[in-house]
């Protein structure tokens, strides 16, 4: 099993997968069981029950979750355009990953849960799709399908790779094996130039690329054949959104949608938390600032009088960034350290956000620079913002922003494309 780039510790990692296929049913089986995965498709988990392969050529990418997994759909767009004869396979880790992106997939693309790092899983998925490329977006690498795919003779590509100080100190504690892993890799790139620094420090000697972040460069979400009935049912109303909202943001916002219906009945908060089970939650918090709600999961739509419409859908921010002139990103008042900006910027929702940005601080950086972007500190920032009377310049700014950097995707589709057997 060893070879001159599998280190003792990547080697333990193999060795410890050869014995968990049992175990591995058994935990899938017990997240099926509490809600944790698909409840159809949970058997992808284990590669078996898997789509058919379509015949020629396949790209297979891989992203964990819902805003990674969503931000391929801009690259995949690309190199379906320069090269009509490929096919994609998207996978990912998160539940809701799956479901949103099936509501946005772009064409001749197939989405699968990746299954668990098992041998007997991982065997039985490569001998299915049979990928003539791998790519693996950010940083979530399986260290045994890293190593078998690349056994195979696969080209392996990392793109959109992202890594704080944080994530680099516990990567360091196992250096190694990511020096390991990341050589296997014909092509890497990174978001930034810190992340390249973290990269070729833990495999000396590694080429880097930086090209930017692919959320900057992401398709517009999809639509909804409601938005034009909502629009007339909104006529008068002045909406403005919270996305991918946590309790922290949550607080602030509803505090702020207090003040403005009092003042003005026609404000209408739309409310999109990013976990859409605490629409209880939110619910009490509404009454508790003495706001009237509806539930969009229950087929509710806001009267004249509803001060806080609660989106406690999947897979429908593309209709709430539509119908909301200006909208509020999540993530930005706690911990969380924010959420994706682009979605909106790329639907001309002005984007307002909190102080705490560190996830994506190279994208509000970039936003805030160009002035496409408008940090509200706190609920009298943010109450103020929403009657700023350059909004609408603040969008545009942040369009322009967008179009320059989706430029970027070309260079990086080439790089990938010419990573494909001849």
């Amino acid at each position: 099993m060893a070879d001159q780039q599998t280190g003792p510790l990547l080697r333990l990692y193999l060795a410890a997968t050869q014995f968990l296929g049992v175990r591995a049913w058994k935990h899938i089986e017990s997240r099926r069981k509490r809600g944790k995965e698909h409840p159809e498709r949970w058997r992808e988990k284990g590669a078996d029950q898997m789509a058919p392969r379509p015949a020629g050529p396949l790209i297979w990418m891989h992203a964990v979750g819902l805003g990674e997994v969503l931000a391929l759909r801009g690259l995949i767009e690309a190199m379906a355009e320069a090269r009509p004869d490929l096919h994609f396979l998207v996978t990912s880790s998160a539940r809701a990953s799956g479901e949103v992106f099936d509501r946005n997939r772009p064409p001749r693309t197939i989405h699968q849960y990746l299954p668990l790092d098992v041998p007997v899983f991982r065997k039985r998925f490569l001998d299915h799709w049979r990928p003539d490329l791998a790519v693996w977006a950010e940083q979530d690498l399986w260290p045994g399908f890293v190593v078998e795919t690349g056994r195979r003779g696969i080209p392996l590509a990392m793109i959109n790779a992202r890594m704080n100080a944080r994530a680099f100190a516990s990567r360091r504690k196992v250096g190694s094996l990511y020096a390991d892993l990341y050589r296997r890799f014909a092509f890497v790139a990174a978001q930034d130039a810190t992340t390249a620094d973290h990269l070729r420090a833990l495999a000396p000697g590694l080429e880097v690329a930086v090209t930017g972040s692919l959320k900057a460069a992401c398709a517009p979400l999809a639509d909804s054949p409601e938005r034009p009935e909502l629009e007339t049912r909104l006529a008068g109303r002045r909406p403005w959104c919270a996305a991918s909202t946590h309790a922290e943001d949550e607080r602030i916002a509803l505090a702020v949608q207090a003040r403005r219906i009092s003042a003005d009945p026609a404000s209408l908060l739309i409310l999109a938390p990013r976990l859409p089970a605490r629409a209880r939650e939110i619910a009490l918090d509404c009454e508790a600032h003495g706001l009237t709600y509806a539930f969009r999961s229950e087929g509710q739509l806001p009267a004249p009088g509803t001060a806080v419409w609660i989106a406690d859908s999947f897979g429908e921010m593309g209709l709430w960034y539509r119908l909301c002139p200006v909208s509020l990103i999540g993530g930005s008042f706690g911990p969380v350290q924010g959420h994706n900006p682009w979605e909106a910027v790329r639907l001309g929702s002005a984007v307002l956000h909190g102080p705490n940005t560190a996830n994506f601080a190279a994208d509000y950086a970039q936003l805030e620079s160009a002035g496409g972007t408008q940090l509200v500190t706190d609920a009298a920032a943010l109450d103020a913002a929403l009657d700023a009377p350059d909004l609408r310049d603040i969008a545009a700014r942040a369009s322009a922003l967008q179009e320059s950097a989706a430029g970027g995707i070309i260079t990086l589709r080439d790089r990938l494309l010419d990573l494909m057997p001849r």
